[in-house]
């Protein structure tokens, strides 16, 4: 480790924590609660799922970050698919990120801002896509400036998801009257179908508001003792996290009705308007609106790097045209690529499709993470690990196993999305081909 990382070493437990919840905790609490409540059909098994996602984001999170930690380059993810199981999976998961993950992240951001613009203003749905168009754009624009820009811009709308979810949680809670909820016992609803597919439909949905924990592992090589603060800051900020959603879950089903919830991508409005009134309302709305707006650049920032950093090594077609940079060193043509399939997208599906479906692609490669961990055990016993996951294997296999879930149940209850998903990722395989024999002419 060189003197620079070694200088880096200042991060303490609290902002470590600080930072696991800062990534993790987006849109999805916010918009979610509507396709839980519709996938499980109760009270009682909406919070169930919201806990069972918790734990096995927590399950989840400890165990990658043995990897972060183990292999601190840049990459994430790809670096640890690669290290365990070769390049072409690790190929296959950039494919991924860049036509599935990001794009579909992106979109999905995009169409429920704009599902908030036109209901805090009484538009048409037909403002919806243009409303998110415009977001999604802006967003853009503001990372076309440069990495500083961005990243300032990042911090300012940190405080902003935080504002509406204290507002609501603690002004929903000192409700005097409101709807009876309660966790015992755990039942779907009639409509919801059998108790796996209820528990299937509504972690996939909760899945994406707990998605991002893979991040956190990433803090490893910034802390000063990460054998000790590490496994504590994922912890603490997971069930952190967990307790935010159960609370602000808990306000949700407590205001309205279960039936006024399922559905209703405006769900999140509804609540601040009944516990605000109509002017109270609107400003939480604003705040929900410019958390949204922070998250969407979060993603943007990021994504449009992927594309870039493989058509550095020439694994992607155009490559020489993805690398290139603006006056401020930033990829603009990997992020016009990366707008493009966002936007067309946005067409395509709504919130809870596109979400579902790079839930399901992202969970393909997690789950491969978490056999990897036990698979580097035995292959590389002697890889320096400077934080080990505890429990070990329990805690890899909770995780495994909850990966397993994810996929099978999101194939029996969503078939069709799932096969989308799947194909557009296999699409890869070909490309994968052409490009290694490309690079074999070349050479």
């Amino acid at each position: 480790m060189n003197d620079q990382n070694k200088l880096n070493r200042t991060m303490t437990l609290l902002p470590a924590i600080s930072t696991v919840m800062g990534t993790v905790i987006g849109a999805g609490v916010f918009f979610k609660a509507s396709s839980v409540a519709q996938s499980t059909g109760s009270t009682s098994m909406s919070l169930f799922v919201w806990i069972l996602g918790g734990l096995i984001s927590l399950a989840a999170g400890l165990t990658g970050a043995e990897l972060a930690a183990a292999l601190p380059q840049t990459g994430g993810m790809l670096v640890y698919i690669e290290r365990a199981y070769g390049k072409l999976p690790s190929y296959l998961l950039g494919w991924a990120q860049i036509v599935v993950y990001f794009p579909a992240s992106v979109a999905a951001k995009g169409v429920i801002f704009g599902t908030q613009v036109a209901n805090l203003f009484h538009l048409p749905t037909s403002a919806i896509i243009p409303a998110g168009i415009i977001a999604v754009a802006s967003v853009f624009l503001i990372n076309l400036l440069g990495s500083k820009i961005a990243g300032q811009f990042q911090s300012i709308t940190l405080f902003f998801k935080l504002i509406p979810l204290a507002l609501i949680s603690i002004f929903g809670l000192l409700q005097p009257d409101g709807v009876d909820v309660s966790l015992f016992p755990v039942e779907p609803g009639s409509q919801a179908g059998s108790w796996a597919t209820a528990v299937g439909a509504g972690l996939l949905a909760t899945m994406y508001a707990y998605d991002g924990w893979i991040h956190v592992g990433n803090i490893a090589g910034e802390m000063k003792s990460p054998q000790k603060d590490l496994p504590r800051a994922i912890a603490g900020g997971l069930i952190g996290i967990m307790v935010i959603y159960l609370l602000v879950n808990f306000v949700y089903l407590h205001s309205l009705p279960l039936s006024a919830i399922s559905g209703n991508e405006n769900a999140a409005s509804d609540v601040a308007q009944h516990i605000f009134g109509g002017f109270g309302g609107k400003l939480i709305t604003i705040g929900i609106l410019i958390s949204i707006y922070g998250t969407l650049n979060g993603y943007t920032m990021t994504g449009m790097r992927l594309p870039y950093a493989m058509a550095l090594e020439n694994e992607l077609p155009f490559s020489k045209h993805l690398v290139k940079l603006n006056r401020y060193q930033i990829p603009y043509v990997a992020g016009i690529f990366q707008l493009v399939l966002a936007v067309a997208l946005m067409f395509i599906g709504g919130f809870d499709m596109l979400t579902d479906m790079l839930i399901f692609v992202i969970w393909l490669f997690y789950t491969l993470v978490f056999i990897a961990v036990i698979k580097l055990r035995i292959t590389e016993p002697d890889l320096p690990r400077p934080y080990k996951v505890p429990l070990y294997p329990v805690v890899p296999i909770i995780g495994i196993a909850g990966g397993v879930f994810i996929i099978v149940m999101t194939l029996i209850s969503e078939f069709q999305l799932a096969m989308i998903g799947l194909i557009l990722t296999l699409a890869g395989l070909p490309l994968y081909f052409y490009m290694q024999s490309r690079k074999r002419r070349q050479n």
